[in-house]
């Protein structure tokens, strides 16, 4: 009896630790494969946004801003009212970070919001249930980290190019330091671990602002400068370094986010926080 008890056991652990082998598996493979990767859609007002570029204009361009920016939505849903208590709870370790990168605050916040709408409005019941009540960020733990959603590939490579003086997204020698660590035992471990402190986001911030940076300069490097398009920087920024190919008149999208049964792009999102009214007060437009 006791024989046949323990062999179901051992089946039991032998069959478990194998779906756990192919589970990880296939997520690997996924990765590798780039299916994890976001495919994108083209704003619908994308020609609106290649129509007036610098930011000094478009302030002034209140009418057609009011006609093509309809915020109204995001702007009164329950997601955003608990995202921007978060916001504002980081406003200190935003505007370091904003310090040390030189990404302006209201930039870096710009590629953080529509991520974190995305995933208040896909994981509802934790929404409800922790983030809501607690007024907190959501911290990514799966496929993509952090509470900018970075993926560990891409973290990788946004510090390679601080050391790659032949790479595009090269930003000199006063940023080659900027994300080095203490020590070079298991890398991948600790850079892992920079993501998934849900108590401090220093480095969420930091590494979604050195990604911004780094893409500002390829562009400014090719004669295109995007220094004062967010929507452009955060579609990037939900796409990958791969779909960033300067040109004169950029695509905004990226992934869909659905609010109150609206349809948002990521950049489209961006924009539309970043020249509206929310939080202007502690992160102001900064012209470049």
């Amino acid at each position: 009896m006791k024989n046949k008890f323990f062999k179901i056991i051992y089946s039991f652990l032998l069959y478990g630790f194998a779906l756990v082998g192919v589970v990880f598996t296939g997520v690997f493979i996924a990765m590798r494969l780039h299916l994890t990767d976001v495919k994108g859609s083209i704003d619908s007002r994308n020609s609106f946004y290649n129509q007036v570029k610098d930011t000094a204009s478009r302030i002034n361009f209140a009418q057609d801003k009011i006609k093509y920016i309809n915020n109204g939505v995001w702007m009164n849903s329950s997601e955003w009212m608990s995202l921007k208590e978060g916001i504002i709870k980081d406003k200190d370790l935003i505007d370091r970070v904003s310090t040390e990168s030189g990404v302006p605050a209201r930039l870096i916040v710009s590629s953080i919001i529509p991520e974190q709408l995305r995933f208040f409005t896909s994981n509802r019941e934790s929404f409800k249930k922790y983030f809501e009540p607690l007024k907190i960020l959501g911290t990514y733990t799966q496929f993509s980290y952090g509470i900018s959603g970075i993926k560990m590939e891409t973290a990788k490579q946004i510090e390679d190019n601080l050391k790659d003086r032949t790479s595009p997204f090269y930003l000199g020698t006063q940023y080659e330091n900027v994300l080095d660590y203490q020590n070079v035992i298991d890398l991948d471990a600790q850079r892992l671990e920079r993501f998934t402190n849900s108590h401090d986001h220093y480095y969420s911030y930091l590494y979604t602002a050195i990604y911004i940076k780094e893409i500002m300069a390829q562009w400014q490097n090719a004669g295109y400068s995007i220094n004062d398009r967010p929507e452009v920087l955060s579609t990037l920024f939900n796409l990958g370094f791969a779909k960033s190919v300067p040109k004169e008149n950029p695509d905004v999208g990226g992934s869909v986010i659905t609010i109150n049964n609206m349809d948002y792009t990521f950049g489209g999102l961006s924009y539309d926080f970043y020249y509206s009214a929310e939080l202007s007060d502690i992160f102001p437009i900064v012209v470049q």
